[in-house]
């Protein structure tokens, strides 16, 4: 796969120096490059115990992203997924440490504990206070005898920096760190694995299928599962976390491990604020991208059983950016609609052909829903299927409030629906469609006359015209041929202008017309294509 990297032995040299250049002069690099790779606190006058962590790169914002006033003084960066030399951690260590000490912050990684380890006795030698502790809150293989150390590592960052930041005496802020450790358990789950720079990617994780438990270095989980949906991959992964919580109330720290878009990660909030443990949750840190593993699309929940003295120290103001806050968790607060926008109900009636047809109607572009996405990717967002699938649906769903029995009503409510109901321009010219379709009918026009003032209403407000390379191509042929001539040539009518969309070098109208000729040759319109569908199956 593709990547934005120079040579893949320098990423780590340049990701260093892209985030020092860009940190407003908060952070420095320690001399010694490459070999010796220390990001620290400009500001740092060695007064207070000095915090330093660090690991492998690969996971950023962690380490150095959580280098400011507030968390760490300084973290020693290695390569990608590997641990840094005992000499890089040794020089931050020197760097930074002042007559109140050291705390080092140690994920559970063999190579990490040696490292760092050796570091600290060698500091030691040099008369320097030095302490260690090691974060083991990954859950998701009990039986092994090193638990590993992800994202729950941030709670004991915060909680530590706080304390250093208000002088904490090194004793006090190692037992703070060591109980954080205790009560903090973690498991992640991904859809995929990582893309380690400059190597082929491991297909590990097989379609439709989803990883409980990964490591942050791609090592495998305790099972693999099958996906279904957002809400069915928290309820796994919030199922192996409610077995370990203790009662009360929790902080949880949601993270994207890396591929996750941030629509993604909302929906996961929600759905974890919804899960098995969401009465125990108080306080949430993100959802955000804060200990990752490269591009992996996933995610990780941490929890940590709550104290009043933690909830200060968790909520405390800090330097580092990526550190996204501790905010309490809330219900949806909704606010009324101001005087104006809430629309008019009307008045529900029942007449059966009529909900059948419109149900008929509905399920057709339904069932094209993958087709019409498909056909709109070749030429736009690919997400013509879906909106107009989900009006239908929405338009299914208020069937027992629409007045069915008065047609002229019932197009107004229509387009009420969908004003309401159906997203992007689309949304807008049918609500205009239906609407105008309405007032027309309601100076006694029939039915096909007034969709076609229905028609010329949306062109005239849209600006669409035949050969624009739009719905209207198909649609306005078709209402043409239905009042002259009936369903089945409209359907023919619809079916020959979408046809000849595909041969329009340009579109003039829609979303289309931002899309490159070539681009657009050869592919029939998706809104064309709906119509067309529409009328050839209500032929049929």
């Amino acid at each position: 796969m593709a990547q934005f990297i120079n040579d893949k032995d320098a990423t780590v040299i340049e990701a260093i120096d892209g985030l020092i250049k860009t940190s407003g002069g908060t952070l420095a690099r320690l001399d010694g490059y490459p070999h010796i790779r220390v990001v620290l606190r400009t500001d740092w006058d060695k007064s207070r115990v000095a915090l330093v962590s660090g690991g492998g790169s690969g996971h950023e914002p962690a380490h150095a992203g959580f280098v400011g006033q507030g968390m760490l003084t300084a973290a020693v960066c290695g390569d990608v997924f590997a641990s840094p030399s005992v000499d890089a951690v040794l020089a931050g260590i020197l760097a930074v440490t002042g007559p109140a000490g050291c705390l080092l912050i140690v994920k559970n990684y063999t190579g990490d504990r040696l490292n760092f380890g050796l570091a600290a006795e060698r500091a030691r030698a040099f008369g320097l206070k030095v302490n260690m502790v090691i974060v083991d809150d990954d859950i998701a293989l009990p039986d092994l005898p090193q638990s590993r150390g992800v994202a729950g590592t941030l709670f004991v960052h915060k909680i530590a920096g706080a304390m250093a930041e208000s002088g904490a005496s090194l004793e006090d802020i190692t037992a703070a760190a060591e109980r954080v450790i205790r009560g903090t358990s973690s498991i992640g789950m991904s859809l995929d694995t990582c893309t380690v720079p400059g190597s082929p990617k491991e297909h590990r994780v097989g379609p439709g299928k989803a990883e409980l438990g990964l490591g942050i270095h791609g090592e495998a989980g305790v099972q693999q599962i099958d996906y279904h949906n957002a809400e069915q991959a928290m309820a796994a992964v919030t199922s192996k976390l409610a077995a370990v919580m203790e009662p009360g109330s929790h902080v949880v720290l949601l993270n994207n491990l890396g591929g996750a878009t941030e629509l993604e990660m909302s929906i996961l909030a929600n759905d974890l604020a919804k899960s098995a443990i969401g009465h125990q949750l108080q306080l949430i840190v993100g959802p955000a991208a804060m200990m990752t593993s490269l591009d992996m699309r996933g995610f990780s929940v941490s929890v940590y059983r709550l104290s009043a003295e933690d909830h200060a120290w968790l909520s405390a103001p800090c330097g580092p950016s990526a550190w996204p806050g501790c905010k309490a968790i809330k219900p949806v607060r909704v606010i009324e609609l101001p005087d104006g926008l809430r629309p008019i109900q009307p008045i529900p009636s029942e007449h059966k052909p009529t909900a059948e047809f419109i149900t008929r109607c509905c399920q057709i572009l339904i069932k094209a829903e993958a087709d019409l996405n498909a056909l709109d990717a070749k030429s736009g967002d690919g997400d013509t299927g879906s909106t107009l699938a989900g009006a239908a649906r929405a338009l299914i769903g208020a069937l027992d409030r629409l007045p069915l029995a008065d047609h002229t009503q019932l197009f107004r409510a229509i387009g009420q629906e969908l004003s309401q109901t159906m997203g992007g321009s689309s949304g807008v010219l049918l609500a205009i469609f239906f609407t105008a379709a309405g007032d027309a009918a309601s100076s006694g026009l029939s039915m096909v006359a007034a969709l076609k003032e229905g028609l010329a209403r949306m062109q005239k407000i849209g600006g669409a015209e035949m050969g624009d390379r739009t719905m209207v191509d198909a649609l306005k042929p078709a209402l043409d041929q239905l009042e002259a001539s009936g369903l089945a040539q409209a359907a023919v009518a619809a079916r020959e202008g979408a046809t000849q969309t595909a041969h329009i070098r340009r579109a003039k109208a829609g979303r289309a017309a931002y899309i490159n000729a070539e681009q657009l040759y050869g592919n029939t319109d998706p809104g064309a294509e709906a119509v067309a569908r529409l009328f050839e199956q209500l032929a049929s």
